[in-house]
């Protein structure tokens, strides 16, 4: 379990608390609010100090991408014993790095939905654990708001605006209208499209390929999607003939696999081999990928123009979520936004990924809404389904509001 205050730090609150009330009062009023957010929702074990002021005073992260790409994909097993093996000391280190004892933070927020049960019931009991131990109060975080609020600790982007949620879990287009109110427009029915890339990665064997073998299944995809022509390989746009919000990306999968089925016979390839055409096919996923994206946020846009949801002065479309990093998918969706007066905001990819920083933020961003704030979370429960705000996904399919041509192409 993580250090104790030293003892310098611990004798200035003695102080503090001869005083008397008239001087703790005074200096809970001056003191900055420090949040220390704790991740484990998946495969990524992090940990961060943030300041109230967006200040990421330390950070800590193990990755066990290594571990699952050898094992062809997240083992949740295999993740939760990594997690319970390495949480301690990232929380240790992203203390230390932040200069901040326990007892001067104000709150630890944790991700506690959505995810993989094994992996969120580690970070929920450690940090009961941990709230026991310092006596401070708990912020349960949704791992998806606190995605999307991340933006929030970079630029000034005021409610409400337009969200894209992409990663290897999910796969959502919603309205933040505040930081724990959210208009759903529309979901992923089957899988997300980070697990779609995984999955096409894995069915090419390029972990096999001498400049992907260190990289995950989506990295591989796009690498090798910049030499490949993407005219060469026929993949169709999922739900073409469904007018609403929602994404469908098995059935994208499933022709990728037949494609390459039939290409490796053609070849004569055995299992493990690498295809000749291999950088065509990722290229045309890829594409195929980034338009569906496009094509359901182009919709959503005029959802929220008809509904009146956003300003009409500089409304905002934030993209976050691990998939965000994709640099090919971003411009497609820019596309869009500059053809609809949106601005296009995404975080670093650092902070698309899983993170300790944007768990803290969630924290700070509640800390100052004054919600979810609990001094007595023992009844508290994990949840690896959690569906985020309200859904309008149905009330957006009855106005079947037809997307105009655009030249999604670069």
């Amino acid at each position: 379990m993580v250090r104790k205050p030293n003892v310098a730090r611990v004798g200035v609150a003695m102080a503090m608390h001869c005083l008397g009330p008239r001087a703790l009062s005074w200096a809970a009023a001056r003191a900055p609010r420090l949040v220390l957010g704790i991740e484990t929702s998946c495969d990524d074990t992090a940990a961060a100090v943030v300041g109230e002021a967006g200040t990421v005073l330390g950070e800590a992260l193990h990755s066990q991408k290594e571990t699952h790409l050898k094992a062809g994909g997240i083992i949740p097993p295999v993740a939760q014993r990594l997690h319970r093996e390495h949480l301690d000391r990232v929380v240790q280190e992203a203390l230390d790095n932040s200069g901040v004892p326990l007892n001067e933070l104000t709150a630890i927020a944790t991700t506690i939905k959505p995810g993989l049960a094994l992996s969120l019931q580690v970070g929920l009991e450690y940090s009961l654990k941990l709230i026991e131990q310092c006596k401070k109060p708990f912020i349960p975080v949704h791992h998806m708001e606190a995605h999307a609020l991340t933006i929030r600790m970079l630029q000034s982007v005021e409610f409400p605006f337009l969200v894209l949620l992409i990663s290897g879990g999910h796969s959502l287009l919603a309205v933040a209208r505040g930081v724990d109110d959210f208009l759903l427009l529309g979901q992923t029915l089957d899988e997300a499209p980070g697990d779609t890339l995984d999955k096409v990665a894995r069915r090419l064997s390029l972990k096999n390929h001498p400049a992907c073998c260190t990289m995950s299944g989506g990295e591989a995809i796009e690498y090798l999607a910049r030499t490949g022509n993407r005219l060469h390989v026929e993949i169709r746009e999922p739900m073409s003939h469904h007018i609403d919000c929602d994404f469908s990306f098995s059935g994208l999968r499933n022709q990728a696999n037949l494609i390459i089925a039939k290409k490796e016979k053609e070849e004569g390839i055995q299992d493990g081999q690498l295809l000749s055409c291999v950088n065509d096919i990722a290229a045309a996923v890829q594409h195929t990928v980034a338009v569906h994206l496009a094509k359901r946020t182009h919709r959503a846009i005029l959802f929220c123009k008809k509904e009146d949801f956003l300003p009409q002065s500089n409304p905002a479309l934030v993209v976050s979520g691990g998939v965000a990093s994709n640099d090919y998918i971003i411009k497609i969706l820019q596309i869009v936004t500059e053809a609809n007066g949106f601005s296009l905001k995404c975080p670093p990819p650092k902070l698309c990924t899983d993170n300790g920083i944007m768990i803290a933020w969630n924290g700070i961003e509640r800390l100052r809404a004054g919600i979810g704030i609990l001094h007595n979370p023992k009844a508290i429960r994990y949840e690896p389904k959690a569906p985020l705000g309200i859904n309008l996904s149905e009330q957006v399919r009855r106005a079947a509001l037809k997307v105009p041509y655009l030249k999604l192409k670069i």
